[in-house]
């Protein structure tokens, strides 16, 4: 049992709102891995990384996706994984062997700026936070790239551009 779908990418990429979207389409079941995580330890992303450290909620990611990964009751389902968890080497084995097909939803670093917004809710790029994303983009890349069946850039495109051909494509 596995999701139908896996969407990866960095944060701002729309991973989960296009996530919602292609659920609502398809009638299926989505989950967030960053939302698994917040209910999991009662606190959002931001609060973990602040008073628990990103080891810890590395450690907790690791758990969170390996399990919904193998979630019966996402079976066809689609899952949104948060932008760093395919850096743990758990977590790359686990979607490899994973029947789902793995899309990488690419973005510009002008693209993400507006959606993103470089705030303190992103507790990644809370210093210089354009550059740190760009940083952050160019370590993750190679990895997105590798996993994934497929890559769409999202820069220009609409939610519902993007859902249809993720859709199509399945």
């Amino acid at each position: 049992m596995a999701p139908r779908l896996v969407l990866i990418g960095p944060m701002g990429a729309g991973k989960t709102t296009v996530g919602r979207e292609i659920a609502a389409q398809l009638g299926c079941k989505f989950a967030d891995t960053d939302a698994l995580i917040e209910a999991d330890q009662g606190k959002s992303v931001s609060e973990i990384f602040v008073e628990d450290g990103e080891p810890h909620f590395r450690l907790v990611e690791e758990s969170i996706v390996i399990d919904a990964l193998n979630a019966e009751e996402l079976e066809n389902g689609v899952l949104s994984l948060g932008g760093g968890a395919v850096m743990n080497d758990e977590v790359q084995k686990a979607l490899r062997n994973s029947p789902a097909k793995k899309v990488f939803l690419d973005i510009s670093l002008a693209a993400v700026s507006p959606r993103v917004g470089f705030d303190n809710a992103r507790p990644l790029l809370m210093v210089n936070p354009r550059q740190k994303w760009a940083e952050l983009m160019n370590l993750r890349r190679p990895t997105y790239e590798d996993l994934a069946d497929i890559s769409i850039d999202v820069s220009e495109k609409s939610v519902s551009e993007i859902s249809s051909q993720i859709i199509g494509s399945l």
